[in-house]
């Protein structure tokens, strides 16, 4: 039986070109397709094969969440993934409003991959394995950002379990500002390559092409009470870390996607994405060192400790905590 699948974006742009082909794929597809709004979204807002829900129509919403989210914030994505699994998905796809699914971008996959895996107890800038450029993702440290990776031929492949997969971006990937403002784009990463982390393996993933299944779907949480631009990539760190407390690892998959990437502030980028500069080694340490317990049933358990780290070394605001509270609660309703 085929997976029904959900496809998420959060958008304050107008009907665009690009919103409306990932509609008609969804229509072809057979994928639902949710847009999240904000406070600056058109009221409006309209597309065939389009679920649009305003600010007005979340909080309508039985979602406890959708109260209490902060506006003007990408965090609010958080509703489109709880409306998703209210609607019955059993995998969500989320992306952005400025990237173009190719034709990879909607065949069906399994989350059973077999896959390269890395054995690295550090960080593994994966990018490395797509392409030979010298290109790191956006919440990778800058002081590793020299550092080599193992072969790829000397990476076991094997068959293993990967809930959360990762696909790439071609063109203009999920850089960071300091890339950015000093090294050349566009990229084009390697086809047919899957490489997954293994335990102890770190490697920021973001928000741009992910997928999701059922049992990883508590792991979509995005935090609020911290910077922009290190929401998704802090929700990866704790992913990853409860991911291999379940006996699961990270997928990182040849790019389906090209971005054309809207107009941004680099110099503003580059602001929101101190905080991760700045403390994302601290996150790993402070992550690596938790005793979370075993298995899928303390998921959420383990969300809390987590998230109750990252409160203690104030990278995240003590606010969050109630928010969590909030997301597991819906969450446990719709189970």
């Amino acid at each position: 039986m085929k997976d029904k699948t959900a496809l998420v974006v959060t958008s304050i742009a107008r009907p665009n070109e690009i919103l409306r082909a990932l509609a008609r794929g969804c229509a072809e597809n057979g994928y639902d397709f949710i847009v999240i709004g904000d406070e600056a979204s058109p009221p409006d807002f309209e597309i065939d094969g389009c679920d649009f829900y305003s600010l007005a129509r979340q909080r309508a919403t039985d979602f406890k969440f959708a109260r209490l989210c902060p506006t003007r914030h990408y965090a609010r994505k958080n509703i489109g993934y709880l409306v998703a699994m209210r609607d019955g998905a059993s995998v969500i796809v989320e992306t952005d409003d400025d990237n173009i699914a190719g034709a990879g971008f909607w065949a069906e996959r399994g989350r059973i991959q077999r896959a390269a895996v890395t054995e690295e107890s550090s960080w593994v800038n994966v990018y490395r394995y797509f392409t030979s450029k010298n290109i790191w993702p956006r919440g990778f440290p800058l002081e590793r950002v020299r550092e080599d990776v193992p072969s790829y031929e000397s990476l076991k492949v094997m068959g293993t379990d990967c809930p959360i997969q990762q696909s790439l971006v071609d063109e203009n990937p999920d850089v960071d500002a300091v890339y950015r403002l000093v090294l050349p784009l566009p990229q084009i990463f390697a086809k047919g390559l899957k490489v997954a982390l293994g335990k102890g393996s770190w490697c920021p993933f973001n928000s741009q092409n992910t997928r999701w299944w059922r049992e990883a779907f508590a792991l979509l949480y995005l935090p609020s009470y911290c910077s922009f631009r290190m929401t998704d990539i802090w929700r990866s760190f704790v992913a990853q870390r409860i991911a291999w407390a379940s006996g699961w690892r990270i997928l990182f998959d040849e790019a389906t996607m090209r971005q054309e990437r809207n107009e941004h502030s680099l110099l503003r980028d580059f602001e929101d994405e101190i905080p991760g500069y700045l403390h994302n080694e601290q996150i790993r340490e402070a992550l690596a060192t938790l005793a979370l317990k075993a298995g899928k049933e303390a998921i959420a358990e383990n969300l809390r400790v987590c998230y109750e780290k990252l409160v203690s070394i104030s990278v995240i605001g003590a606010e969050e905590l109630r928010l969590l509270d909030m997301w597991l609660e819906d969450i446990e309703r719709l189970s």
